[in-house]
């Protein structure tokens, strides 16, 4: 399996309102509850107005599309990263899944799914 790195530096937070996040950028997650508005993004673009966050993210993604039938993709990456006390925080589109580690688990992250047979592109 293919995964591809991203080359941005995220941060995790929860936005004060919507209307804070520029929704013209490129690249950001948002999950809207009745509890929270939960925001990732490029730690160049987090808002003024933040309630937490929490910078030092980098990510990667699965390359191409998931069929919804595939079973246990996120959970062989997830399982191989936990055996190795790597945590992650994962996002999960329509088309794919996105995998995010602490900055400074990124290398060994690499390696270690490296050895576990992924080919990062």
């Amino acid at each position: 399996m293919e995964l591809k790195k991203l080359d941005y530096d995220l941060t995790v937070c929860k936005a004060a309102s919507i209307a804070d996040i520029d929704l013209t950028t490129d690249f950001f997650f948002i999950g809207k509850t009745n509890e929270e508005i939960s925001l990732v993004c490029l730690t160049s673009d987090v808002p003024p107005h933040t309630t937490e966050r929490d910078d030092g993210w980098k990510g990667f993604r699965i390359q191409g599309i998931l069929d919804f039938s595939l079973i246990g993709i996120l959970s062989e990456l997830s399982g191989v990263l936990a055996d190795n006390k790597i945590g992650i925080f994962a996002v999960s589109t329509y088309n794919t899944d996105y995998i995010l580690v602490k900055k400074e688990d990124f290398h060994r992250t690499v390696d270690v799914l490296t050895a576990a047979g992924y080919i990062f592109v």
